[in-house]
């Protein structure tokens, strides 16, 4: 089975709900991907997959899950230089304002 022919780092995000923001904070400009776990597996095996996500030319980057679920973050050099440090931090999703019922 092959692999990607480029370093990445993997950051396994588990269960996350919908509006979790990400933020990774890069040395160097690098991609920045999110993704199900379904697309990291097609990663791995070097098939077509989906993320969220591109080239990050700006440090940090953030990135919003779309809907509940599994998710990964991949920081990759793939037609870059070197692949950048990186550290991800998880800022929770927005607390919902609860409107007062008019008396």
């Amino acid at each position: 089975m092959p692999k990607p022919t480029f370093r990445y780092t993997h950051y396994d995000l588990e269960e996350q709900p919908a509006g979790t923001i990400i933020e990774v904070t890069m040395s160097a400009v690098n991609n920045v991907r999110l993704m199900t776990t379904a697309n990291f597996q097609r990663f791995k095996e070097v098939l077509d997959f989906q993320y969220l996500g591109g080239i990050c030319k700006v440090s940090p980057a953030h990135l919003v899950i779309p809907e509940p679920g599994h998710w990964h973050v991949v920081v990759d050099m793939e037609g870059h230089h070197g692949l950048a440090d990186s550290q991800l931090k998880i800022v929770e999703p927005p607390k919902r304002k609860r409107s007062k019922k008019a008396a």
